[in-house]
């Protein structure tokens, strides 16, 4: 059985990819720091729902009995014996080889990192430890560690203001719009050198706005859920004129899984990059009104202007990935908020 590493795993991506390599019968271990970015309990209820759980002062949480872990406990699952978690941080470099290691992984899936466009003008420190410092100390102990293949999550904020529509991997990303998208470019760069240099397989992922069920509360869907369930304000920004390419949390793990799943079998390139997106941009107001119609309220909407770091629009090129593993991501927006809004509506009773 190979093993997969994860980190990030008690993250919203993190979290569903955990299970669904779980299900194909791989070994995985989860790393995360559980930092206080948002309400760590969400993050040890995702945890909960995989079988994580210490013996430390316990919380409740959604149902279910959880409990604090202290950095450098291993855990393993109670619901499956091939799931182990260590509470790590990537930018402690000394724990991370000791890591790698000990537990000779065969791939690695890096998505542990500091996540949010608009936090990264107020707090760009935390952004150049986490995605570049943290970063670099996973190359490194690929290099000194090695593995079959590191793939690693970007994303669609690389593109900046591209005028050239739909965003393709071959696009020039030369014109990052915030310090989020700066640090994912470097990553990109950083890996494409330590492919070159150390013959090191990286396979970069850049993801479009995902969205589904246990996501993070800073995220559009569930601020958006929040204001419509509670009758609170809900601010549009660029008065509406934005399209995403809105991406459901299922298409971007399946589509992980699939590149797993031929990269896995067949000699690589040592650097790739791909586009995980629906390659259908939604108009902002329409992914609004489809959350209002799910919850059955109208929401109180205030038009502003666009904020420092947003993109008008991004849509993704996925003719790469469907040629690399037969792949598209297909999940339509009444079926992905569906989802979203009964497990938010189950949630946040």
């Amino acid at each position: 059985m190979e093993k997969i590493l994860i980190t990030g795993s008690a993250g919203f991506i993190g979290y569903h990819l955990t299970k669904l390599l779980l299900k194909n019968n791989f070994e995985i271990y989860g790393i995360d720091n559980i930092n206080d970015y948002y309400d760590i309990n969400l993050k040890y209820a995702r945890l909960a729902e995989t079988g994580i759980v210490s013996d430390n002062s316990e919380k409740h949480i959604a149902g279910s009995t959880i409990k604090d872990i202290e950095f450098g406990k291993e855990v393993t699952s109670y619901l499956d014996s091939n799931y182990c978690f260590c509470r790590i941080d990537i930018q402690d470099k000394a724990s991370l080889f000791r890591l790698f290691e000990t537990e000779k992984f065969d791939y690695v899936v890096h998505l542990a990192a500091q996540a949010g466009v608009r936090y990264s003008i107020e707090n760009p420190d935390v952004y150049i430890q986490s995605n570049i410092v943290g970063f670099h100390n996973m190359l490194e102990a690929c290099r000194q560690f090695p593995v079959k293949k590191l793939l690693y999550a970007s994303s669609s904020s690389v593109y900046g203001n591209n005028s050239k529509i739909p965003f393709s991997i071959h696009d020039k990303t030369d014109n990052p719009v915030s310090l989020y998208a700066a640090t994912k470019k470097s990553n990109e760069l950083l890996a494409h050198a330590y492919s070159h240099l150390y013959k090191i397989t990286t396979i970069g992922l850049r993801f479009f706005t995902v969205y589904g069920s246990w996501g993070r509360p800073d995220m559009s869907p569930i601020l958006f859920a929040n204001a419509i369930t509670k009758g609170e304000t809900l601010k549009v920004f660029n008065n509406g004129n934005m399209e995403r390419d809105f991406t459901h949390v299922s298409d971007i793990v399946e589509g992980i899984y699939r590149i797993i799943q031929v990269a896995r079998n067949q000699e690589e390139e040592h650097y790739r990059l791909f586009n995980i997106g629906n390659g259908t941009p939604v108009n902002l107001m329409t992914f609004i009104r489809t959350i209002e119609k799910q919850l059955g309220k109208n929401a109180n909407l205030q038009f502003l202007p666009m904020q420092p770091g947003d993109v008008r629009q991004t849509w993704a090129d996925t003719e790469e990935l469907t040629a690399y593993c037969n792949y598209k991501p297909n999940t339509s927006i009444e079926e992905g908020i569906k989802e979203f809004t009964d497990w938010y509506s189950k949630y946040s009773t």
